[in-house]
Parts: C-alpha cells; structure tokens; sequence
C-alpha cells in the first residue's frame, strides 16, 4: 500500500495538485525525509524548486580571506584522481559539476542552465537518455570559453581505462554525445532510475579540455595541471604544497554576480582534529574546521569560549572496520593481497563473527564521539528509505570466545588463539586521530580478553588517504590484516556507494589501487543484485535491492560497520558557510560569506 500510494504522491506533484512541501510532509508521515523526497521526484522526472543557497552580499570581493583547516592536507588537485575527501574539497574549490547537492538533497545548478526534467525535455521516457543545457558566458580561469566539449571530453578522459581514475565507474559504460555548443546528452546503454551521478556532484567536476587533453590515459599523471588547476570555479589558484598550504585567490570573471564574497582563501593541512577545533572555536584563527573527529567532551569545552561552534549534518557516512578477504603478507605473481589470495585467518567466518562480537559499538559512540556518532549495525544508514531493519549488533566477549572454541581456534601458552600454523594475531591499521587511537585501544583491550592479539598501527592521515602509490601503508593498498576509516555518500542515492562492493571495483595492481573496493570482497550474488538495481525504476522494489545489498555485505562479516557519522564542522560565529551532508563541504563555496 505505501508504494502504491508513493505513486500517486508523485503523480499528483506531476500534475500540480499537490505542492512539494506537502508532498514530503506526506512523505514525513510515511517515514521518509526531504533528502529522499527530493530523490524520489528527481528519478520520476518531477522539476524541483530551483531554489539557489542564501546570499546577502552585493558585490563581489570585500570578505577579505577565508581561512579553513583540514587536519589531512590535500596532496593533489585532479578531481577524478581524488579517492579521499579532503583532495575532493580542494578540487572543488577550482572546478565545478554541472550541478550540486544541496542539503535537502536537492540538485542546484552551477554549470549547467537548469536541472534536466520530463517538463523541460531533459528525461527521456525510457531512462535512457538525459540532456543538459549549459550555462552560457562561462570562462576558464585562463580566460578560454567553456563549452560542450569540455563536458564531452570530461567523461571520456575520467571513463578511460587506461588512466585509472577513481570515478572510471561512473563513466565507462555512458556515452556523452554533443548536441550544440552549450547542449550535452547522456547517453545510458540501459534505464538507469538515478541518472543524476555522471556529471553531477563530487564526481561530476568538468575539466577543461584544451589543458587535459595532452595528457589523456596512461600520461594523465604527469599533468602540471594535476597540481596547477584551471577552472571555472569561484577562485583561483595562487600557491599549492601538498600535504600543506593552498591559497587561492577571487576568480573576478566567475560567472555567478557578485561572488566570490571573499578575496582571498586559505586552506592548511596536516596537523590533528584536535588542534584544528581549538584553532576555529577557541581562538578563531580559522573560520571553518573540516572533519573534526574529536571526542564530544573536549569540542563542548571549546565551544565554551563562545567564538564558534560545532555544526552535524547527518548523511549516510560511515565508520567500519574492514577485514582483509586477501592476504596481505605473501606476494602472488608479484602482489601482495592479491585478490587470488584468501586471508590465512579471516576466511573462517568463525573468526570475523568473533571479532564483529568483539567491538563494542555503543560504548564507543557514546563515550568517545558522542553527537559525531550513532552506533549501527547497517554500512547504508540514509535515506531512511534504504536503510536494513534486518541486521543487528553485539559486543559480547564470552559469546566471542564461544564462537572460537567452537571453530577449533585454541589459545596456546602465549595466551594467543591458534588452528594449525595460523594464529589469530593482526595488525589494526587507522589514521593519526585521537578518537580513532582510543577506538583501537578498547577494541584490543576486548580481543585480548579472547585470545586475539592486535598489533596497533596508526599512519598519518596525509600518508594513508594519500595518492601516493609507491607508498606501502596507503588505506587504499590494505596492506594489513585490518582496518578502520569513514567512507562518504556523496549523493542522496546510494548506487555509487554501494558500488564499492562489487567485484569490478576491486583495488589491485593493474588499476594502480584506484578502484573503490579496498576488502577485495567479491561475492556473486552482490554483484547481480546490485546490476539489477541499477536498472530498477521502480522506487519501492529499488530500495528494496539496496537493503538486500546492505544485509548481504554485513552478514558476511568482513565489513563490521561502526557507527554513522554526521558531518562534523567547526565555524566560527559570523561564517555564513552553505553546506551539505551529500557534497564536498567546498561544493558552493561561492555562497560562503561573513555577517
């Protein structure tokens, strides 16, 4: 009955009998929010609210600089090379999708004219086809015109093999077709319900085609533009140390008025969470912090001093423990954790049921993170539409031991669990972070108590969610036993999300580790489901697969997720930042402004 009534929601919206807020308070009584509201008219082709963020300012320039602090330095500025958040965010700043996130899970324009809809003619009827209009006027920061050629030669460069981006998933299988200078379509070679992901958001950034071009496939990583960008994006770059400093400076041609309010940015790296909260709520030395991952009880001390404040914005964020399928200390035809290999302990089930038992969820939230974090059991947490009711969680060590014992795994006189030559002892690999160190502490306290020995390993942040593939302790390489990060939604559908599980997507030598699947997970029925919702248009049966997707990866234990993690940001009292749970915190930063 929900479905069928969704329907006719949707249609009565279509039609113009019901407006779009009451649509979603009628969506709210049914137990979905606006974010899934706003999703489930975009997929039917409904036009959306073309409602841009606030702006009070005038005229452009007059803000003085803009100083943000992320305690992991970007290390490059290639959008489409950019697998960790904070290289995302500073790419953003320079180059820009043909549309934005916003959070209510909108779509907001910025390169293109407006947001493709059945009204407007930019949906076909099949799904199989979307066609943009893009703005006119627009210029490079080189003073070169933007144009449909940069759009087309966008998704060819990111959908090349040969140059193994990390969004290669996106695009490989689409075809961008020009239709005139400022018109593009999306050619899909089957319905696809969420079109909205090629082009759009933290995957979407357009490049210009004029400075990449030389540098297509296997010579795209010797672009000076990789560290050098050439944008359309409200500012320009000015000075860049990876792992360290950016500055940029006001784009006087940007093609929004009276932006950039600021006329200068700063942005500093390295550094911990901790430091960097201090520097935005204690002392105001920046105006916005990015990611503050600190524990609850020192963020509420500093914003005790009444110059900033945190702001938690939940999305579908986060926190797990990923377990090794491969093994990460032999080498197969020249690979370490090659995906031909099994890990030695991991691959008796036994043991990854014992150490998701083992991790005690709840206590960690609370204790360490309080409102940065929300104990779960499911890895898809929003929108609400998609996530499981048929998963769980416990922390119980006797039970734990239980399991062992069970399996045959028996502690020898070192006090350390063993069946055969295999001992259940690993080494536990996260970033530099105050709160993630003390999650490793509580989580080995407990495997000890059953006979599991932890060999903690904490890599800097610069390091590990790097791009640095000559480098051995990069989370993307998963040359450990174990390991813990948050991964990001960077959309309000989660079909790009839970493509990291496939078997496509597996991070390995050939495709220089820049694929998204970092377990080396690889499970049949996953990758026919997940092929089956990408074609699904029906919203109720769609959500449906995604929470199969959800149980399937959870139940087989080598993904133990953690707890959801909203947005954590910093800001000062007079930052008027525009930000969003489903994009880069950069996505409009020509909004930002100061009272």
């Amino acid at each position: 009955m929900q479905e069928e009534e969704i329907r006719s929601l949707i249609e009565q919206v279509r039609e113009g009998t019901l407006p779009r807020r009451s649509f979603i308070g009628r969506l709210a009584a049914l137990g979905l929010t606006a974010p899934m509201a706003g999703t489930l008219l975009l997929n039917a082709g409904v036009a959306q609210a073309q409602t841009l963020p606030p702006y009070k300012p005038t005229r452009r320039g007059g803000g003085g600089t803009l100083k943000m602090i992320y305690w992991q330095g970007a290390v490059h500025l290639n959008p489409h090379y950019a697998g960790g958040t904070k290289d995302q965010d500073a790419s953003r700043i320079f180059y820009e999708p043909l549309a934005g996130w916003d959070l209510e899970g909108n779509l907001i324009p910025a390169l293109a004219a407006e947001i493709p809809t059945r009204a407007n003619g930019g949906l076909s009827a099949d799904g199989r086809s979307v066609t943009w209009k893009l703005k006119q006027g627009v210029t490079w920061h080189d003073g070169k015109p933007f144009s449909a050629d940069d759009v087309v030669f966008t998704a060819a460069y990111a959908g090349d093999p040969a140059a193994a981006m990390v969004t290669i998933a996106t695009y490989k299988d689409i075809k961008v077709v020009k239709v005139d200078a400022h018109t593009v379509r999306v050619e899909y070679p089957r319905p696809t319900p969420f079109w909205a992901e090629a082009l759009v958001g933290s995957v979407g950034c357009i490049l210009p085609k004029h400075v990449f071009e030389p540098f297509m496939g296997a010579k795209s990583r010797e672009n000076p533009a990789n560290l050098k960008p050439v944008g359309t994006g409200p500012y320009k770059i000015a000075d860049f140390k990876p792992g360290d400093f950016l500055r940029a400076t006001a784009n006087t041609a940007y093609h929004v008025p009276n932006q950039p309010f600021f006329d200068a940015l700063e942005v500093k790296g390295g550094g911990d969470a901790t430091s960097a909260a201090r520097a935005v709520l204690q002392t105001a030395e920046f105006d916005i912090g990015w990611n503050l991952a600190v524990e609850d009880e020192i963020l509420k001390r500093l914003e005790a001093s009444g110059r900033g404040k945190m702001i938690f914005h939940a999305g579908s964020d986060i926190e797990f423990v990923a377990l090794n399928v491969t093994d990460p200390w032999n080498e197969v035809d020249g690979e370490r954790a090659s995906a031909k290999s099994r890990h030695p302990a991991f691959s008796d089930k036994a043991v990854r049921e014992a150490m998701s038992l083992l991790i005690d969820r709840k206590g960690i939230a609370e204790v360490i993170y309080g409102r940065g974090a929300i104990a779960t059991a499911n890895f898809l947490n929003n929108p609400p539409r998609f996530r499981s009711p048929n998963t769980s969680y416990e922390f119980n060590i006797d039970k734990a031991v239980q399991v062992l014992e069970a399996a045959g795994w028996k502690k020898g006189a070192d006090g350390i669990r063993a069946k055969g030559n295999v001992k259940l002892k690993f080494v536990y690999q996260t970033s530099v972070s105050g709160p993630r160190q003390k999650c490793q502490a509580i989580i080995k306290d407990a495997c000890t108590k059953a006979g599991i020995d932890l060999e903690l390993k904490s890599v800097v942040a610069s390091v590990f969610f790097g791009s640095d593939f000559a480098n051995p302790d990069t989370y993307q390489k998963f040359w450990a036993d174990m390991e813990m990060f948050t991964t990001t939604m960077t959309q309000p559908d989660p079909q790009f999300f839970m493509e990291q599980f496939t078997t496509e997507q597996i991070a390995q030598k050939a495709n220089k580790w820049a694929s998204r699947n970092l377990s080396r997970w690889s499970n049949a029925e996953y990758d026919a489901t997940f092929k089956a919702a990408q074609v699904e248009l029906d919203p109720a049966r769609r959500a449906a697969l995604f929470i199969k997707l959800n149980d399937l990866v959870v139940a087989d234990k080598y993904i133990i997720p953690l707890f959801a993690r909203p947005r954590p940001y910093g800001v000062v009292n007079k930052l008027q930042p525009v930000l969003s749970a489903w994009d880069n915190m950069t996505w409009a930063l020509g909004y930002w402004y100061k009272d």
